[in-house]
């Protein structure tokens, strides 16, 4: 059976294993059912997630017009301390950016590669530690806005990463931490703004994922230089999927992507 779509992140279910779904607009995948067979993904074209027009993707799914008119693609988003909507201040439109900016925002430590300091909003815990390949994840702040939580991550970012090592993450070549330990260490290090919202008796969560054997080295492919590609799916991490060759292929970096995937 073949499937055709926009490609769009995964969709995912925590469990043990976590399980990972590719939704399109007619049907969607289960994508574990799809570890230890062959598959097939090809390229037919493009669509917009914003406008849903056949434009070359530019960046996050986004065609290069859209991309820097979308308010779905603000800096604010990448970077939360610049978020503005709490003072009722507009970046590209203030209805939007309230509705996602004053909600609840968790600050949080996660193991993927090495411990990062994240943000993400509440209603996405634990959905924002699988898409990243966390195995292990706590939360340091709950707060109810994204500025906060973005001045926070901003001052803990000089004392722990900030970003995560994609190929280390995907090969599993990871150390258990005690997160409890780390996210009390880093107390001292929280705005004033934002100490109230400390979370001191946050618990350590686990993470599994559904592979069968990891890369020793990874080596990615992309759409764009390559429109087919084939091979067997030995597990799903973060976004990504893992093949028997040690290639992966980035599922979120491909959003916008109009695809065609079946088993061979």
């Amino acid at each position: 059976m073949t499937y055709q779509g926009v490609l769009t992140k995964m969709k995912t279910q925590f469990g043990s294993p976590i399980a990972y779904y590719l939704v399109f607009k007619e049907d969607f995948i289960h994508v574990n059912s799809l570890i230890g067979k062959e598959i097939r993904i090809e390229m037919t074209g493009y669509e917009c997630l914003e406008c849903h027009q056949p434009k070359e993707i530019f960046r996050q799914g986004f065609c290069k017009n859209c991309f820097f008119d979308s308010a779905q693609a603000g800096d604010w988003i990448m970077r939360p301390e610049l978020s503005t909507a709490h003072l009722g201040i507009p970046d590209r439109d203030l209805a939007y950016e309230q509705k996602v900016q004053l909600q609840p925002h968790i600050v949080y430590l996660a193991n993927s590669s090495h411990l990062k300091v994240g943000v993400t909003r509440k209603s996405q815990i634990p959905t924002r530690w699988i898409d990243q390949g966390a195995h292990e994840a706590i939360e340091i702040l709950e707060v109810p806005n994204r500025y906060l939580a973005g001045i926070a991550e901003v001052a803990l970012k000089d004392h722990v990463s900030d970003k995560t090592n994609w190929r280390k993450m995907l090969t599993n070549n990871t150390q258990d931490e005690d997160l409890a330990k780390r996210r009390d260490q880093l107390k001292a290090f929280i705005p004033q703004e934002a100490l109230p919202y400390y979370l001191e008796d946050s618990e350590e969560i686990q993470l599994e994922f559904p592979v069968l054997q990891y890369p020793e080295k990874v080596s990615s492919v992309g759409l764009k230089k390559n429109p087919s590609f084939e091979g067997k799916l030995q597990g799903i991490k973060g976004q990504y999927l893992i093949f028997e060759d040690q290639r992966v292929f980035n599922v979120r970096s491909h959003e916008g992507y109009v695809v065609q995937l079946g088993l061979l």
